[in-house]
C-alpha cells in the first residue's frame, strides 16, 4: 500500500460505513421500542428536527439539503488534501454526518437517545454526534500540532 491516496479512501471509507453501520443499528434499537432509565442518564426516543439543541429546526425540509452539501464539500476537500492523517476523523465525522442525514430523509428527523440529566438538563444525543464531536476535536489537535500529520 504504497500509494496515499488509496490509503486515505481506504481508511476513509471503512471507518465512514463502521460508524454509520453501528449508529443506524443502535438507532434501530430505539425506534422499535427500547428503553432505559436511570437516577442519572435515560435512555428514549427523540427526533430532533434541528441540528444541536434544535437550532435551525425553522429550516424543515431545506436543512437536510443544506447539510448533504455541506458533508459533500468536507468529503471533496479531505480529498482534495490527500493526506492520510485526516482520513481517520473525516470518516467519523462523515459517518455521523450521514447516518444523522439519513435519518432526516427516513424519519423525518434524527434519532436522538441518550439523555442526560444528572445535576443539569443535556441535550438528547446519539452514537452519531459523539463521533462528530470527537472528530471536531482530532481536527483540532491535527491543525495545531501540524507535526502529529507527517503525510
Amino acid at each position: 500500500m504504497r500509494n496515499p491516496f488509496f490509503r486515505l479512501n481506504l481508511i476513509l471509507f471503512f471507518t465512514l460505513a463502521g460508524v454509520f453501520i453501528v449508529d443506524q443499528n443502535i438507532k434501530m434499537l430505539f425506534v422499535d421500542g427500547f428503553r432505559y432509565y436511570t437516577e442519572c442518564i435515560d435512555l428514549i426516543l427523540v427526533y430532533n428536527k434541528g441540528v444541536a439543541f434544535s437550532m435551525f429546526a425553522f429550516l424543515d425540509e431545506w436543512l437536510k439539503y443544506i447539510q448533504l452539501v455541506l458533508v459533500f464539500g468536507v468529503l471533496g476537500y479531505i480529498l482534495y488534501m490527500k493526506q492520510v492523517c485526516y482520513a481517520l476523523p473525516a470518516g467519523l465525522l462523515l459517518g455521523g454526518a450521514f447516518s444523522n442525514i439519513y435519518d432526516r430523509f427516513v424519519h423525518e428527523g434524527v434519532v436522538d437517545m441518550v439523555y442526560w440529566h444528572c445535576g443539569f438538563n443535556f441535550a438528547v444525543f446519539n452514537f452519531a454526534d459523539v463521533m462528530i464531536d470527537v472528530a471536531v476535536v482530532w481536527f483540532l489537535i491535527l491543525n495545531f500540532k501540524p507535526k502529529l500529520c507527517k503525510s
